[in-house]
């Protein structure tokens, strides 16, 4: 059976078991460590998760966990795909509830995606991603998530000549979201991917409507640091690369750095001066591989060079550890899941001269193609 049609089967036996993507969470609170959560930050995920349908476990869901706080909080992550399932949903909210401007955006993309020789489905697929700021949002009143895109479908890839491609991304975030379309912004977005090295690729793009306007990128492959720095002097960035240099010389000494990712936000003024990191440290990495780590003790090097720096709680970072499982097998009225769960990616974010944050972001995803 292939991927699509696992996810099939299993959103057929998710909705047999009917109810929300908050009610299906709260089965998992005992795997979910209170040291990373605690109990009333973990309502407040409920709460939220609560207003989407429970199909969507059939795609990864998680959480981003800030290791640099001492707060129980996480940030919850989902993953939506046009099929007609999730179209209906979302366009019968939209209609029947018009100040929903999460299930507007929605609409809005699957409407893209869904059309006839649709050029944006042609490069991200079927698919993207929200993200809730629940914890790193508890000031705001805005509900808003940060909405994401993936270049599945065709890679962006640096030295290709995909300037067009950028553009088509940037103009249906920007568009589903209700911003007013700013030509700087966009240019300076197809500058950034001009900038790459041949190699590289735009893994996703990301707009958060409830924060200060960007455009965020997320750009992975950067064979050395010499690379990436050379990126950030084409870009404009206007921060420090000797802060950056810092960080990644400090993780080499403790574990093999083989490849670096960057976050960076565009915005129509240019490059913010805030940039996230992710460095591969796995020794089986090809060009094509993910960037998360499959092994149940392939994270050890990494969290181990982590627990080094002093902004990391070491009590989150232990917990974090325990995240990665073997696949579990689970059982419903509509009979057995396997539910698979990772970590798939840590990034450390620079801002000024120094580390400032580090996040991480962790998946879960359920599967009912189980052999019987």
């Amino acid at each position: 059976m292939d991927t699509d049609a696992a996810v099939a089967l299993t959103q057929d036996r998710l909705a047999e078991e009917g109810g929300t993507i908050g009610d299906l969470l709260g089965y998992f609170r005992n795997r979910v460590s209170p040291i990373l959560v605690g109990d009333p930050e973990w309502e407040r995920i409920l709460e939220c998760a609560r207003g989407f349908p429970v199909t969507l476990g059939a795609l990864p869901f998680g959480f981003e966990f800030p290791l640099h706080e001492r707060r129980r909080e996480a940030d919850l992550g989902v993953s939506l795909s046009s099929d007609a399932r999730t179209v209906a949903f979302f366009d019968g909210r939209a209609r029947n509830h018009e100040s929903d401007e999460t299930a507007a955006a929605i609409t809005r993309l699957f409407g893209q995606m869904n059309a006839r020789s649709s050029p944006l489905r042609n490069i991200v697929g079927r698919k993207m991603m929200l993200e809730f700021d629940i914890g790193s949002g508890r000031d705001r009143t805005h509900s808003f998530p940060g909405v994401f895109l993936r270049p599945g479908e065709r890679p962006i890839v640096g030295g290709r000549g995909q300037v067009n491609d950028v553009g088509v991304v940037v103009d249906a975030l920007v568009g589903c979201v209700g911003w007013e379309r700013k030509v700087a912004e966009r240019e300076n977005a197809e500058r950034a991917y001009l900038a790459q090295p041949g190699g590289t690729r735009m893994d996703s793009f990301g707009v958060f409507p409830s924060r200060s306007r960007a455009i965020r990128l997320a750009i992975m492959g950067f064979g050395s640091k010499q690379e990436l720095f050379a990126y950030l002097e084409k870009t404009g960035w206007p921060g420090r690369t000797s802060a950056v240099e810092s960080v990644i010389s400090r993780f080499d000494e403790r574990v093999r750095v083989s490849r670096l990712g960057a976050n960076i936000d565009v915005r129509d003024e240019g490059i913010g001066p805030t940039l996230g990191l992710t460095l591969i440290v796995k020794q089986r990495y090809t060009k094509n591989s993910r960037y998360w780590l499959d092994g149940l003790t392939d994270w050890d090097p990494f969290l181990n060079a982590l627990s080094h720096e002093e902004l990391v709680v070491p009590e989150k970072l232990a917990a974090l550890a325990d995240w990665v499982s073997r696949p579990t097998m689970l059982f419903a009225k509509s009979g057995r899941y396997v539910m698979l769960r990772g970590i798939h990616h840590v990034k450390l974010v620079v801002s000024g001269d120094q580390l400032r944050k580090v996040k991480a972001y962790v998946f879960m995803v359920l599967s009912g193609a189980v052999p019987s």
